[in-house]
């Protein structure tokens, strides 16, 4: 079974990046490290068109790839892949090359509620969205 791949459809192609082929990617007894960023303040639609990027990728390849995109999405993305790379050399014993990204998602938080001021003394009311970020490594075993 595959894994769920979160999937943005944009009519603008991000970087002409396409995400990889998951089809070589099986769960066969392949430790899974999770890294968690939870209430990061950035909408999840602009969080999501980077993330689309790393899914089938090595780790290591993923890291160099988001030092040059310029967004905050990448900055954020950087640091939760880091801490999974940390968190599966320090706590499972993984070498950090062999590790993949198995999954990037991009879940919807809370969302912060304001108001605008507008003409006529009205108030037009707007959200301002945070996201919860979730990498998933596994180690591959060809």
């Amino acid at each position: 079974m595959l894994p769920k791949i979160w999937s943005v459809i944009n009519s603008e192609s991000f970087l002409q990046l396409e995400p990889l082929n998951l089809t070589t990617l099986t769960r066969r007894n392949n430790m899974e490290i999770k890294s968690y960023s939870k209430y990061m303040r950035i909408s999840p639609k602009k969080a999501r068109e980077v993330a689309r990027i790393l899914p089938g990728r090595k780790a290591t390849e993923g890291i160099s790839l988001l030092k040059y995109i310029p967004r905050k999405a990448a900055r954020m993305l950087d640091k939760t892949l880091r801490s999974a790379m940390a968190n599966a050399e320090n706590n499972a014993n993984l070498n950090a090359d062999d590790l993949v990204i198995l999954e990037a998602i991009v879940e919807e938080g809370p969302a912060l509620k304001r108001f605008r001021p507008c003409a006529r003394g009205s108030a037009h009311p707007y959200k301002k969205r945070m996201s919860h970020l979730r990498i998933t490594l596994t180690d591959e075993k060809n």
